[in-house]
């Protein structure tokens, strides 16, 4: 079995790399870069450019074709660069879950590692990639130059993009890779201090707006309680049909670019500390339409505030939450919400939705299954 510290690579990633330049070749679930090997190979490199791309567990052994000797797998333990993904059942945004672990991932003590991104635990989230050897490995994106103009530029395919994107990445020293590399990179990045400070003042001032169109404060706070009720389902819908659109996407640069922009860079490099809550800006873009929605299902201006400030109020909550969910120590309830949030990361990002709560989830079934209880 490959080692858990090596990437996981698609099968179609080890097929395209079929040529003298770049020659993969896998034996069961491990995958070997030969590349240097072609030339030298006794038989001529005709031989195992035959086999490029592909598995040669069969021909190793075939006795009548040539008899390996040891130093030819030698060879090969020497060229091991990674494996094939090996779990069973996978999910397609909540469509299905999980069936069942597949013994190859899991560890001797009965851990779980994800067999795609190598992950187990918390702690994995916060390793420190090896940038240079990142790229070099899975020729997607150069953590050391702007990211937006690679997506756009890249070519890649949607199918390529989505594989890369959730294999989690962590920027060095804690910073944040740079996104446009220009005027416009502040505006990319958020504290999470600004959530309350910039929303906060207009909640209250709103709520003071419309208290005296209700009788009582227990009125207003109704309503208000109302909203925050309404975010939580916006929460889980937003998460899951439009920052999860994945497997949606027009397989174009178009849309792959637009989804890295809105949560890709989110799960590819899930502990930057100032892209783990909305900023401002993308924000009041998706806050305006349903200040007019509240204000048409609630045809009083006043209830009609109070709902849409409560929504706000459920939004500061959910972004406070997910920044902490990351970044730190919590109370024991949070905990366990904690370790199914951060499971959406580094082992299902296609069910688990719920980041305030896991309620709407259990609703819909999507609902994240923990791996080591569906041994």
């Amino acid at each position: 079995m490959a080692d858990r510290n090596l990437p996981t690579f698609t099968l179609a990633e080890v097929e395209s790399h079929n040529s003298s330049k770049s020659c993969f070749v896998t034996i069961g679930r491990n995958v070997y870069d030969v590349t240097d090997f072609v030339d030298s190979h006794p038989g001529g490199s005709d031989l195992v450019l035959e086999y490029a791309g592909k598995d040669i567990e069969a021909i190793l052994k075939d006795e009548s074709s040539h008899a390996h000797s040891e130093s030819a797998y030698e060879v090969l333990d020497e060229s091991l660069v990674g494996s094939l993904p090996s779990l069973n059942g996978a999910a397609a945004n909540g469509h299905a879950k999980a069936s069942g672990v597949d013994n190859d991932a899991l560890n001797v003590d009965g851990t779980f590692v994800h067999p795609r991104t190598g992950m187990s635990k918390e702690e994995d989230l916060s390793k420190e990639t090896d940038i240079a050897n990142d790229y070099k490995t899975h020729k997607f994106l150069d953590l050391n130059k702007p990211l937006l103009l690679q997506v756009w530029f890249g070519g890649f395919s949607k199918e390529f993009y989505l594989d890369q994107v959730h294999r989690p990445r962590h920027y060095k020293g804690g910073e944040s890779a740079p996104i446009f590399g220009n005027f416009l990179e502040p505006l990319s990045k958020t504290p999470w201090w600004m959530i309350p400070l910039v929303w906060g003042p207009p909640v209250m001032y709103g709520l003071y707006l419309a208290r005296e169109g209700f009788s009582s404060v227990f009125q207003e706070a109704a309503f208000f309680l109302l909203g925050l009720a309404i975010w939580t389902f916006l929460e889980y819908m937003l998460h899951r049909f439009l920052f999860h659109l994945d497997y949606y996407l027009p397989d174009n640069r178009v849309g792959i670019t637009a989804h890295f922009l809105l949560h890709g860079v989110h799960h590819y490099l899930p502990m930057d500390k100032y892209r783990l809550v909305m900023p401002p800006t993308m924000f009041i873009v998706l806050a305006a339409p349903f200040w007019k929605l509240a204000h048409t299902l609630f045809w009083n201006w006043y209830m009609g505030t109070s709902v849409f400030c409560g929504g706000i109020f459920g939004y500061i909550c959910y972004d406070l939450t997910h920044y902490f969910l990351h970044h730190q120590n919590l109370p024991l309830w949070y905990k366990a919400l904690k370790k199914y949030h951060l499971q959406h990361h580094f082992l299902d990002y296609e069910n688990g939705f719920g980041v305030t709560s896991r309620f709407w989830d259990t609703i819909f079934g999507t609902e994240l299954v923990d791996p080591a209880k569906s041994k």
